[in-house]
């Protein structure tokens, strides 16, 4: 199985730290967000990861190489000084994760979520981990029914954590779920991912679970501050017997 992490943003919000340093670059519990990720994806058995690249892109090969480091084969999937949003990165990168399903993951975020429990083949276009709502997101996004459906809306409103197994078929009819929104027509096209999935949770073709464990959405200094405390005390000081 092949994973993609999306790595693409600016990190408006992360600066100055993000003025030098692309976010999943930033680092806690001492290594960058993104090595996180590609330490358990690779624990995983995933072999081949796809890392999207905008702001500061050269940073990226030079820190993780050609991810042998780990076990793996890192491909880079470069969209310009423009980052295409989640859904126009995703489709950009397409041709170099082939039609399997895939793993995708926000490279700004940091979670003890462990992705063998993701499905191989998710049942319809796309399975989703979702959260607890954190205090500033606190509506939610999708709701989780009983029988695994993840919906639009509905009683039981969680946070989607930026984790994911999808199809390509997701991308089948992209441009007339995307319609004229500002970027669509761009080359490559620039789109966000949610009304994709929006679309086919009106088809029954989105699954979900709920991850009750450790989750952080590193948007602010502050909240990478506080994860990599919450990191170094984790793993504290040895006692000696």
């Amino acid at each position: 199985m092949k994973a993609l992490i999306l790595a693409a943003g600016l990190g408006e919000r992360m600066r100055p730290l993000t003025d030098a340093t692309p976010k999943p670059l930033l680092a806690a519990g001492g290594k960058p967000l993104i090595v996180w990720h590609l330490e358990r994806l690779a624990a995983t058995g995933v072999r081949e990861v796809v890392i999207n690249t905008s702001w500061l892109a050269k940073q990226f090969p030079k820190a993780l190489g050609d991810g042998s480091r780990w076990n793996l084969r890192i491909r880079y999937s470069h969209e310009g000084d423009t980052p295409l949003e989640t859904g126009g990165g995703m489709w950009h990168a397409l041709s170099l994760l082939g039609n399997a399903p895939f793993i995708t993951v926000n490279g700004d975020i940091w979670t003890d979520f462990d992705f063998a429990r993701l499905p191989r083949r998710p049942a319809g276009d796309a399975h989703l981990v979702l959260v607890d709502n954190p205090p500033h997101h606190t509506r939610g996004d999708f709701a989780l029914a009983d029988d695994g459906d993840v919906l639009d809306d509905g009683d039981r409103r969680l946070t989607f954590a930026g984790i994911g197994i999808y199809r390509a078929s997701l991308f089948d009819d992209w441009r007339r779920t995307i319609g004229t929104a500002p970027g669509a027509d761009a080359d490559p096209p620039r789109f966000k991912l949610a009304p994709l999935l929006r679309a086919a949770m009106a088809e029954g073709q989105v699954t979900g679970e709920h991850h009750r464990g450790h989750w952080t959405d590193v948007g602010t200094p502050q909240r990478l501050a506080e994860l990599d405390e919450m990191l170094g005390v984790t793993a504290g000081p040895r006692s000696e017997e």
